[in-house]
């Protein structure tokens, strides 16, 4: 069981850094191999305050006349994504690009190198990279739908095509245009581009090109070289790998309290060879090395097993998670790093969780041999529980206290629980006494019995216990703060819901400015208002957080409660909300001046009404009409909504027109029950993966109680047959150790779910505006499971004594 339990935390530890590393190791291959003709990129100056400068033809001819430029080259990309033969966005969507296929004197594009077809020539065509393609179902010639800034529109698939790229690598589609059409769709201006890169001339580097470009360039532009742009590409932190390796140590933790009973449990069982080897001379180091050695043993053959499971783990990770596609290489399963830190890990584990039980075994005197009754009774538990009583006490106020100060949760919950393992023995204790009355009456002596035997070995008793509380305290803790967050999102998901109906854009995808008018056309929408991100500068260089709207549509939607003024005059003026108006100390007919953040043109109107209402109406608002004109791709206005009236009865068939007239799978058309629940999916699948994450833990707190029972049979094989001599059959011996697991389980489930349940709502009640919600019927479920692993882990150790023939048991010596 020990061995078992160190090849699930290795295995889970090693898989986690074998896929991760082999992750690193693909992005930055992608990164590296990516653009092979790029020896220096010219792109805007992400400077704050730097101006835009131009990215435009003269510049690209001035560059590529450079000394030492053997080319240069000007791309456009942006957001570009791909619809299915099924209607569904293809690809990872945080991950869909568009680019620029730009044809050398040979037809072809050597960055996207064409398999079949060739590339695009107009805005009609375009080309796919080859993993995309086989994912949608399309083939060269066909008639395939692309989204790309909010419009949906057809084009005809004329080419398909490689390339090394950490968009494909991350899991997302690539999406070529010729030139033109992904300049018009993604650079700043209709004649520029995104970025400028230059190849150096044989002899060149690329430091001294880099600085021959920058002394051309103008104010808002930088030139860097390609070994900064792959540095600045290559991952910065692996926030997953930090989530992955950390459960893979809690796993490990809980590891160890299966090791050191085990080890107790078996230098308690060899008490009396050990005190004989000390007898015959052995020195007290020399059975304490018999007894490390024995774990490192374990450890190591555990480790290798381990390390074979990890390459198991590392694959369904790959699987979940699915990163390495196409041009990113396979998972590399044989490195020096993860087998290094298997073998560290199992053995140091090992070692350390067996170092006390070692020293307690050390310690036998040598005249123990010549005993012939049961071992000497352990020490007294009064220090023990007093200090675990202190920690206890100690971690629940900080736990408390955490409400208030959330840097507090970093110490309150480890407090706490380390109080508690260290007390578990004399709740056990307790536990097993407050059980007997109740046990006695449900199965008369052999409850009784159980709980004696619960109250046995109350450090034992206490171990198992506190691997399955540590298991079932972290999916508490995570089930109330998960519920609780989605609660808080559905609740204002449905606080910033107006109308009867919303559309909302999929992430990283935008809604085009037509949709709103092309809503407003269609029979039974009564009411339309887009609500556009419209942030002022205050004149105090204060911002006011306001939003576009037609008025029209807003002031029919119903949502608002004008308190002075009037909405229809909102063209002319400023609507603001009580808060606001008392925050700026506004009142009605007071200017708002400043300027537009995007663009800093300036905007001066009056306060034309103070209103209340839900969310996303504020803290300001204005008419649509008042956003400056977009001159260019970047002044393109982000609407992050467009919210719609039904007429009486035309809910659905208004919905189902919406989805038909836009066509567009990246657009969300939602009801407000629809609202409500999207907020509360992602979620599920987060939930979800912690679920499948913490169930190692579990497990290994499983094996703690089979491996408990399992040592109980064997020490109690005289009893067992004692036992069967005075009438008790086989079904009942088993039944006396089922009770007996089942009150081990139950302290441990029961520690799990409330102190699991008490560090959830601590962290919850410390993270302003939010609710608590604690999903009782979820928790009960957990603690009657934790009660059902615990009968079941003791059904084979049961069954083990229930064979056991009572002539044998009987002439079994007394331990």
């Amino acid at each position: 069981m020990p061995a078992i339990a160190v090849v699930l935390g290795v295995g889970f530890a090693t898989g986690s850094l074998i896929y991760t590393q082999s992750l690193d190791e693909a992005m930055t291959l992608a990164t590296i191999t990516s653009q092979p003709d790029v020896s220096v990129i010219v792109r805007p100056d992400a400077s704050p305050g730097s101006p835009d400068g131009p990215l435009d033809d003269r510049l690209l001819d001035r560059l590529r006349a450079l000394p030492g430029a053997a080319a240069a080259r000007g791309t456009a990309e942006g957001r570009s994504f791909l619809v299915g033969s099924d209607g569904a966005l293809v690809g990872s969507l945080g991950w869909a690009g568009g680019v620029n296929y730009v044809a050398s004197a040979d037809g072809r594009d050597h960055r996207y190198p064409i398999t079949a077809g060739r590339g695009p020539h107009d805005r009609g065509e375009i080309a796919v990279d080859r993993r995309s393609a086989e994912r949608a179902g399309y083939r060269v010639g066909e008639q395939v739908r692309i989204v790309v800034n909010g419009t949906a529109r057809d084009a005809r698939l004329v080419g398909v095509f490689t390339a090394h790229d950490p968009r494909l690598t991350a899991g997302g589609s690539l999406t070529a245009f010729d030139t033109a059409t992904a300049r018009r769709q993604f650079s700043p201006t209709p004649d520029g581009y995104t970025a400028i890169t230059l190849t150096a001339a044989s002899g060149t580097s690329e430091e001294i090109l880099a600085e021959r470009a920058a002394k051309l360039l103008p104010p808002g532009l930088e030139a860097v070289t390609r070994s900064a742009l792959d540095a600045e590409a290559a991952p910065a932190d692996d926030k997953l790998s930090m989530l992955l390796l950390g459960f893979a140590g809690i796993a490990l933790f809980v590891s160890t309290f299966l090791i050191a009973n085990t080890f107790t449990m078996l230098s308690a069982a060899r008490a009396r060879e050990h005190a004989l080897l000390r007898a015959i001379g052995a020195t007290r180091s020399y059975v304490m090395r018999l007894v490390l050695a024995e774990a490192l043993l374990v450890g190591a053959i555990a480790s290798f097993a381990g390390y074979l499971l990890g390459i198991g783990v590392a694959a369904v990770l790959n699987t979940l998670f699915g990163t390495t596609v196409d041009a990113a290489p396979p998972l590399r399963f044989f490195t020096a790093g993860p087998l290094l830190a298997a073998f560290a890990v199992g053995i140091g584990v090992s070692a350390l969780s067996a170092y006390l039980p070692a020293r307690r075994a050390s310690a036998v005197a040598p005249v123990a041999a010549l005993r012939t009754g049961s071992p000497a009774t352990p020490a007294s538990l009064r220090r023990r529980n007093a200090a675990g009583l202190a920690v206890t006490a100690l971690g629940a106020l900080l736990t408390l206290a955490a409400i208030g100060t959330q840097d507090l949760l970093y110490i309150g919950p480890p407090v706490l629980m380390v109080g508690l393992i260290i007390l578990t023995p004399l709740l056990a204790m307790g536990l097993a006494k407050a059980a007997r009355a109740p046990l006695t009456r449900l199965a008369g002596m052999r409850g009784t019995l159980a709980a004696e035997n619960a109250r046995r070995n109350p450090r034992r008793s206490g171990a198992t216990a506190t691997a399955l509380m540590i298991g079932f305290a972290l999916v508490c803790t995570i089930t109330v703060g998960i519920s609780s967050l989605s609660h808080h999102a559905e609740q204002e998901a449905e606080n910033r819901m107006a109308g009867d109906l919303r559309v909302t854009a999929v992430d990283f995808a935008d809604i085009s400015a037509d949709t709103a008018g092309r809503i407003a056309r269609l029979p039974g929408a009564e009411a339309v208002t887009p609500v556009i991100d419209a942030p002022i500068r205050l004149a105090d260089d204060r911002f006011l957080q306001a939003s576009a709207v037609n008025p029209a549509g807003v002031a029919r939607l119903g949502a608002l409660t004008v308190l002075q003024g009037s909405l229809e005059h909102l063209d002319d003026g400023v609507a603001v909300t009580e808060d606001a108006a008392t925050a700026h100390g506004w009142k009605l007919g007071s200017r708002v001046s400043g300027t537009f953040a995007r663009d800093e043109r300036k905007i001066d109107l009056p306060i034309v009404a103070i209103y209340d209402g839900p969310d996303t109406f504020t803290p300001a608002l204005l008419s649509t009409r008042r956003l400056p004109t977009a001159r260019t791709a970047a002044d393109r206005p982000f609407i992050s909504a467009v919210f719609v009236k039904a007429a009486p009865g035309r809910e659905g068939a208004l919905r189902r027109d919406i989805q038909r007239a836009l066509d567009n799978p990246a657009l969300l058309v939602q009801s407000r029950a629809e609202v409500r629940q999207e907020a509360g999916r992602p979620f599920v699948p987060l939930m979800n993966i912690m679920y499948a994450l913490l169930s190692i833990t579990v497990l290994i707190g499983a094996l703690g109680v089979v491996n408990t029972m399992s040592m109980a049979v064997y020490e109690r094989v005289r009893e067992i047959g004692v036992l069967r001599a005075l009438g008790m059959d086989r079904r009942r011996v088993g039944v006396v150790l089922w009770l007996e697991s089942a009150v081990i389980s139950v302290l441990g489930a029961g520690l799990g779910v409330v102190v699991g349940s008490l560090i959830g709502a601590a962290a919850v009640l410390s993270q302003e505006g939010a609710a608590l919600v604690i999903p009782w019927t979820r928790l009960a479920f957990f603690f009657a499971a934790a009660v059902a692993i615990g009968v079941l882990a003791s059904l084979g150790p049961g069954s083990r004594a229930a064979r056991i023939p009572m002539l044998r048991a009987l002439r079994s010596p007394v331990e």
